[in-house]
């Protein structure tokens, strides 16, 4: 009987793999020390670079004259138009039934070059924002102005290159920058 009871035991230990290592704790395993800052071959921990406000995040205004008109003008010198004036004004919406409206921020685009009747576009922003609603509209040799487009209006975010590049593709629509 007493082989019985032994090898009853011996079953139940075999059985249950591990059942002493519950009933023993294990040491905790060793962390590795911490090196200290400044120790030989570590570098010190590096500051996050900040970034740099985008364009975009510019006062209106000041975005418009230093960033905007410019890039204009360099895309439409590329396009040929060499002797463009840019002007940025606040002033009423000269469009006929749009005269009783409050002034609005304007991009007005003149140019001759070498076309017999001068051109003109404007490019309204009805808010004081580039990310707000804005329009189209132009004319030439100082006719009336064309009915007010919607511009960009589909965009989620509007920057520097999305502006002159709907301004470009609007008067290439217009066939005033490349002819068929």
């Amino acid at each position: 009987m007493a082989e019985e009871t032994t090898s009853n035991e011996n079953a139940n230990q075999a059985a249950a793999p591990g059942a002493e290592d519950q009933a023993t704790p294990k040491p905790a395993a060793k962390k590795p020390p911490k090196a200290e800052a400044g120790a030989e071959g570590d570098a010190p921990p590096k500051a996050k670079k900040e970034k740099a406000p985008a364009l975009e995040d510019k006062p209106f205004a000041d975005y418009v004259q230093h960033d905007f008109l410019p890039a204009l003008k360099e895309g439409l010198a590329k396009q040929g138009v060499a002797d463009v004036d840019l002007t940025f004004a606040k002033q009423k919406i000269a469009i006929s039934g749009l005269t009783d409206s409050p002034e609005c921020w304007q991009v007005i685009g003149r140019w001759n070059s070498g076309w017999k009747q001068p051109r003109q576009f404007n490019l309204y922003f009805l808010k004081d924002d580039i990310q707000g609603p804005k329009g189209f509209s132009y004319s030439e040799s100082g006719g009336k102005t064309s009915t007010l487009e919607s511009f960009l209006i589909d965009e989620r975010k509007v920057n520097l290159g999305l502006l002159v590049f709907g301004v470009l593709q609007r008067l290439n629509a217009q066939k005033w920058l490349v002819r068929n």
